[in-house]
Parts: structure tokens; C-alpha cells; sequence
């Protein structure tokens, strides 16, 4: 197994958080226009157009939680959970706009040509794959912790 002394593991750390806090900084940019764009989406009925933005969205993502798995399997003993908010951001989100459409019986499930309209669908997707990143690196957290007992 590869040694690395304390004081290079440190400086390995401290270089690597702040890597992290710009990864997340970036993430949650385009968190929130990404949840903006899907909100706008969704309320416009098909006057505008879908983001496509899912694949790189959740591309960024997984490189920033990826990183952040890297530091903790470095021993970085961060107590920062700032990622989770970007699951609770998309299941709420989802939630109140299936409610939304619930109580305008359907309204924003079709354009106003009747053509259906896939924002509502798009968003869970996403929700669904923040939710799966979310669970991978708790298992990552989960499996670290079982290592480090034997």
C-alpha cells in the first residue's frame, strides 16, 4: 500500500478542500438555475423549451460528490453536509409541483395544443438520479466505516 507522510496527507487535504468548496459553489449554481429552468419549464406549458441540461446537471453532481468521497476516504473529518441539499431541493420541488398538478386536474401535464408535456416527468428523473448519487455515497460512507473497524 502507498505511504504518504502526515504532513503531505495534510497539505494533500487542505489543497483538496478547497477543490471542494469551488466544486460545490459551482454545483449549486447550477443547481438552483437548473430548478429554474425545470419550474419555468413547467409552468409555461410548452412555451419553453426543455432544459437538456440532465446529463451535465448530473454529470457535476457526481464529480463533486465523487471529490467529496475522495476526501473522506483521505480521513478529512469535515462535518459539513451541504450536498444534501441538493436532494432535498429536487424531492421537495417534485413533491409540490405533482400536488400542483393534482389540484389543477392535469393542467400542466398538456400544452395548450393538448400535446403532452414531460417537465413534471423531467424534474422527478432528476430527483431520482440526485436521490441515487445521494444513497451511492452514503453506501461509499457505510463501507469506509466498516474498513476502518476491521
Amino acid at each position: 500500500m502507498l505511504k504518504i507522510s502526515e504532513s503531505k496527507l495534510k497539505k494533500i487535504r487542505k489543497v483538496e478542500l478547497g477543490v471542494n468548496r469551488n466544486l460545490f459553489l459551482i454545483c449549486a449554481l447550477i443547481t438552483i438555475v437548473a430548478l429554474l429552468m425545470g419550474i419555468i419549464e413547467f409552468f409555461s406549458r410548452g412555451n419553453f423549451p426543455p432544459p437538456g441540461m440532465n446529463v451535465f446537471y448530473i454529470g457535476i453532481l457526481f464529480i463533486y460528490s465523487l471529490h467529496k468521497e475522495m476526501l473522506r476516504w483521505l480521513g478529512e473529518k469535515s462535518k459539513e453536509r451541504q450536498g444534501e441539499w441538493f436532494v432535498y431541493s429536487w424531492i421537495i420541488l417534485a413533491f409540490i409541483l405533482y400536488i400542483i398538478n393534482f389540484l389543477t386536474k392535469g393542467y400542466f401535464s398538456s400544452s395548450s395544443q393538448g400535446t403532452p408535456l414531460l417537465a413534471l416527468s423531467d424534474i422527478t428523473a432528476t430527483a431520482l438520479e440526485v436521490g441515487t448519487i445521494f444513497i451511492l455515497t452514503r453506501l461509499s460512507k457505510v463501507i469506509k466505516i466498516g474498513l476502518e473497524k476491521k
